[in-house]
């Protein structure tokens, strides 16, 4: 393992669910305002789409934060971390949470019809990766080395 250094983060530009919560938050009070489009789905579409999108978000951020509960980590970035976790859903996508935090957000625009709430989801998720994903990926792979850079080499940044 490489020596830390003096901050012991990866220096994220905010908590992901905030990034994800804001941009949500403000396009369900534009669209509930008025202001916002509809997907013009019927009802019975909406709930089967949102619902699965909601299960297909849920499962995964479940999934990590057990692997490292297990590991004895934080799964907060703005806080260290004290393991690599590599197994679980971790063999699938190097991001179970945020991919996870992004079905979520998705899932609760379709259920409620929001098409313009669902557009701010680019912002969200490219605040993510640039943001977040990119500066733990610099910050793991300082900390922890070659075991993270196989680990890169070895697993998807998303799906």
């Amino acid at each position: 393992m490489n020596e830390p250094s003096s901050i012991d983060h990866p220096g994220v530009v905010a908590p992901p669910p905030l990034i994800y919560g804001l941009p949500l938050l403000f396009g369900l009070i534009v669209h509930f305002a008025g202001a916002g489009l509809d997907f013009g789905l019927p009802l019975w579409l909406r709930l089967v789409l949102g619902l699965s999108a909601l299960a297909a978000g849920i499962v995964p951020i479940a999934l990590a934060l057990l692997r490292f509960r297990r590991a004895g980590t934080n799964p907060e970035p703005w806080k260290p971390a004290t393991a690599l976790v590599v197994d679980g859903i971790y063999r699938l996508t190097r991001n179970p949470m945020y991919l996870g935090m992004a079905l979520v957000y998705a899932g609760v625009a379709i259920i409620l019809d929001c098409a313009f709430t669902t557009a701010l989801l680019l912002p969200a998720v490219l605040t993510i990766h640039y943001g977040v994903i990119l500066r733990e990926e610099r910050y793991l792979t300082a900390k922890f080395g070659e075991p993270y850079r196989d680990f890169l080499r070895q697993s998807r940044r998303w799906l």
